[in-house]
């Protein structure tokens, strides 16, 4: 599954939902306890009825002893109807919600934590479990993750004498871009568009840095935001980042005339079926080894209902959906989700070993709300991408760009 359809920003989603607070919401939870219909709503509208992600919420209905009413929304109608809804008392039993979405919705008392519930989530890696942690409690457990690697056109790359193993750092990633347009190609394509995906593809670099988001005009926040503007004015990036998306960022990757592409878990069908030969490796960070890169992906939630004896059953229907094998599936049917836990993604290289890469960027990667930001990403994120803009277009020089950030994420904050 696409990140460009599953983690898109947030940001006046709660505005949205108040302008719509005269509809009703679809599809909610209204019945008592001894019913035997649940709801589940997800943002998988390209899976019907007939398809296997269905069949899996279906049979843990039936694991659960009741059958479940699936919805399907796409993610930012999604987290919409999951705000009017918990407004109104008539959310699903379970949604399966962008994970920036989690710490938004959970702010509002819309969510019930996993604690409260009695779901252990002690299995899931500490650093994918962060998106969806809010003052100390946990408020959904991950389907599994996506996030961000450099995908590399190995013919390129050897026209040009690169060896991808040799790129460890930011000094070196860029030394090898430098070797590719000596030797006639383009360096590297990225999406630096103005919306969420810009920021989503920039935090690799920000935060490998060592930048941190409450934070944004700091000397590592500059360094980065410095290494891509200096890759468009040395020509090693084209000018077309600025206005790049995910999709037309390897789009422009397809054509095989660049060495490396930012991109995600999502294209490694895609890349496999190019007309050159790819690999991938983890982003490097700024003086070495894996950069954290963001995660992408839905949690599993469960909202607060009137009728409170329903969560035992929503429980169990989350646990269906959280053990190993089903982790395992999901990562098969989203196109290589990597598994939350260190078991499921232990089993998923057994079928697919060459993956680890994968594996390795999950395990080094962040949640966009970690650091407590809870609904506070979205406003910071803004300014992120706005700087970003700001400085490749050549309006302003990374340092300026970065302290107007700060100045205007600060005031979004405090109001």
């Amino acid at each position: 599954m696409k990140f460009v359809r599953s983690t898109m920003a947030v940001a006046g989603v709660a505005t949205l939902a108040l302008a719509m607070a005269g509809c009703s919401a679809a599809g909610g939870s209204s019945s008592s306890a001894g019913s035997t219909e649940y709801t589940v709503w997800d943002p998988y509208p390209q899976h019907d009825a007939s398809s296997d992600w269905a069949k899996r919420i279906d049979a843990c209905g039936v694991d659960a002893g009741v059958t479940i009413k699936r919805t399907a929304y796409d993610s930012q109608s999604l987290t919409n109807q999951s705000l009017l809804a918990a407004q109104e008392g008539t959310a699903a039993d379970v949604i399966l919600l962008d994970n920036p979405a989690v710490t938004t919705l959970a702010d509002t008392g819309a969510l019930n934590d996993m604690e409260s519930i009695g779901l252990d989530t002690s299995a899931i890696d500490p650093n994918l479990l962060g998106a969806g942690v809010l003052d100390g409690k946990t408020y959904g457990i991950p389907v599994g993750a996506n996030t961000l690697a450099l995908y590399y056109n190995k013919d390129v790359l050897d026209a040009a004498g690169v060896n991808p193993a040799t790129v460890t750092d930011w000094a070196s990633l860029t030394a090898a871009l430098q070797q590719v347009k000596t030797a006639g190609h383009k360096g590297i394509t990225f999406a630096g568009f103005a919306s969420e995906e810009g920021t989503f593809q920039f935090l690799p670099f920000f935060w490998g840095a060592g930048a941190n988001l409450n934070k944004l005009d700091s000397t590592q926040a500059i360094s980065a935001l410095t290494l891509w503007t200096d890759w468009v004015s040395q020509g090693l990036a084209p000018n077309s980042v600025i206005t790049n998306s995910q999709n037309t960022n390897w789009e422009e990757f397809l054509t095989g005339d660049f060495g490396f592409a930012v991109n995600g878990t999502w294209q490694v069908n895609s890349a496999a079926k190019a007309s050159f030969k790819t690999g991938y490796i983890t982003i490097p960070a700024e003086a070495g080894g894996a950069a954290p890169a963001p995660t992408g992906g839905e949690f599993m939630v469960i909202p607060t209902q009137k009728d409170t004896a329903r969560y035992d059953v929503s429980k169990k229907i989350v646990e269906c959906m959280s053990t190993t094998a089903g982790q395992v599936k999901t990562a098969d049917t989203f196109a290589y989700y990597i598994p939350a836990t260190t078991a499921g993604q232990a089993a998923l290289l057994v079928e697919h070993p060459e993956l680890s890469v994968w594996v390795d960027a999950v395990k080094a990667a962040k949640g966009r709300t970690s650091d407590n930001l809870g609904a506070n990403y979205p406003k910071i994120s803004e300014q992120v991408y706005t700087a970003i803009q700001n400085a490749l277009s050549g309006a302003m020089t990374p340092t300026e760009a970065l302290k107007e950030a700060q100045t205007a994420a600060a005031a979004a904050i405090a109001k």
